[in-house]
């Protein structure tokens, strides 16, 4: 039987409804069916951790989240499932975006490209710029690959993938790459962000102090954050028992139990149950400081400051606001901090003390000798209004901060959670061996402050 032919307008016609309605179908899959339409041979993605995922995306999708923060163990599919094949269905869905995948080196986020590009193949029409650092598609989309500390100079974009930034413990435990880390990520990747454009984080947590606890605590009511132990905890997301594993089918309690036997408790805590703590120091046992979103309304407060010795020498000014609760427990809830020029940092004191406010307390460390008292006074006028007492100095750090060790090490001081904790945390438990301790000796001044009750709280000074 002669097969019948087609006017060209006619197959033109039945081609571009053919297209329309896989558009269509295209455009009202969920995430999580898509998945298996671009699965590897063997992988399963039908697990609830995954579907979960596919929930939250499907939301970035439509807008409704635009930062969205995924804690998950090693080996769990958060790659494959989020920053390889995520790109690609929303090309399909939104054509026109352009998207941002990062890893932690050059060569692994252009690995992540080209598995992206290669699923995308066949699927989406693409133009002759097919490199693993940039492709483009047909319809005005594109994946552009840069490593961590590259700046994607010249571009801007709809949606930013990081996956994991960090790439071993040495890193993860470097002030300098944690700093380095930040830096990136608000002047290189921050900034190439469209208005309405979505950022997903994607990693395993190495430390307290890493980049999701930084662009989390700078934006703290933005932040989707779906974190998935691999051993369920209280109030699992996925409704799970306490104990049972995140994804069974490949790492079921007892494997998890082997891992758990060779890791050392810090490591396992951070890498698989997503919940990094800080090593305890020898001082204060900086594990035991909980991290909390906001503070009750009523605390009785005061801000401690320490200033520097010197500009421009490393040494810091410190301006920690502390306070206590009705039970006895107590909040640090600011701190400011800076290599500032003796002019400068009044104008910060100033400032601050503006924005806490007169029921704020205001303590200040007192040099010794008669430049001490001058400088004293002279802030105590330029600050009018304020309860504000100088204290000069006498004793030992440690025995100043002794009785703020004693409240931290039994677990009764909470940080509000902010970009600042990380330098705190790592000072305290650096104490007293550090090359700083501004921050600890305002905190502890202020600890002091609202504890030695006998001593005038009227803002005037000692002699």
């Amino acid at each position: 039987m002669a097969s019948i032919q087609l006017p060209s307008s006619q197959a033109q016609a039945a081609a571009e409804l053919a297209r329309r309605e896989l558009a269509r179908r295209r455009a009202a899959t969920r995430y999580i069916d898509f998945l298996p339409t671009v699965a590897p041979p063997g992988w399963v993605y039908d697990a609830p951790h995954l579907r979960l995922i596919g929930q939250h995306l499907d939301a970035v999708t439509r807008g409704e989240i635009d930062r969205l923060a995924i804690f998950m163990p090693p080996r769990h599919a958060k790659t494959e499932t989020v920053t390889i094949r995520y790109p690609v269905y929303r090309l399909e869905k939104q054509p026109l975006t352009r998207a941002l995948v990062t890893g932690y080196n050059e060569r692994v986020a252009h690995k992540f490209s080209r598995k992206s590009r290669n699923i995308a193949r066949g699927r989406i029409a693409m133009t002759d710029k097919t490199g693993a650092d940039e492709w483009e598609t047909t319809a005005g989309g594109s994946l552009v690959a840069r490593g961590v500390g590259t700046p994607p100079t010249g571009y801007g974009f709809d949606l930013i993938l990081i996956d994991d930034p960090i790439k071993k413990r040495e890193e993860a435990e470097s002030p300098v790459y944690r700093e380095k880390i930040w830096d990136w990520y608000t002047d290189d990747l921050y900034t190439r962000l469209e208005p309405g454009g979505a950022i997903i984080l994607t990693l395993t947590r190495w430390h307290y102090d890493d980049l999701a606890a930084r662009a989390i605590a700078s934006e703290p009511n933005r932040w989707t954050i779906l974190r998935l132990p691999a051993l369920a905890e209280e109030n699992d997301p996925l409704g799970r028992r306490e104990g049972q594993a995140l994804w069974p089918d490949r790492y079921d309690i007892e494997s998890l139990g082997r891992i758990r036997e060779v890791m050392d408790p810090y490591s396992f805590e951070s890498l698989y149950q997503q919940n990094p703590t800080p090593r305890e120091g020898s001082f204060f046992k900086v594990n035991q400081l909980a991290i909390v979103d906001a503070a009750p309304a009523e605390l009785r407060e005061c801000r401690g400051w320490d200033f520097a010795a010197s500009a421009g020498k490393g040494d810091y000014s410190a301006g920690v606001r502390l306070g206590v609760d009705g039970q006895g427990v107590w909040w640090v809830t600011d701190v400011r901090r800076g290599q500032w020029a003796p002019d400068e940092r009044d104008g910060h004191l100033r400032q601050v003390a503006q924005l806490d406010g007169p029921g704020v307390k205001i303590r200040m460390a007192q040099d010794p000798g008669q430049a001490g008292v001058d400088q004293a006074l002279r802030l105590t006028r330029m600050l009018a209004g304020y309860s504000i007492r100088s204290e000069r100095v006498s004793g030992d750090k440690a025995t100043r901060a002794s009785g703020l060790a004693a409240q931290i090490n039994a677990g009764n001081v909470r940080l509000v959670r902010g970009a600042w904790n990380g330098e705190l945390i790592e000072e305290l438990r650096q104490f007293p061996q550090g090359k700083n301790d501004d921050q600890v000796d305002a905190t502890a001044d202020a600890f002091n402050e609202l504890t030695l009750a006998s001593q005038s709280l009227q803002g005037k000074l000692l002699r």
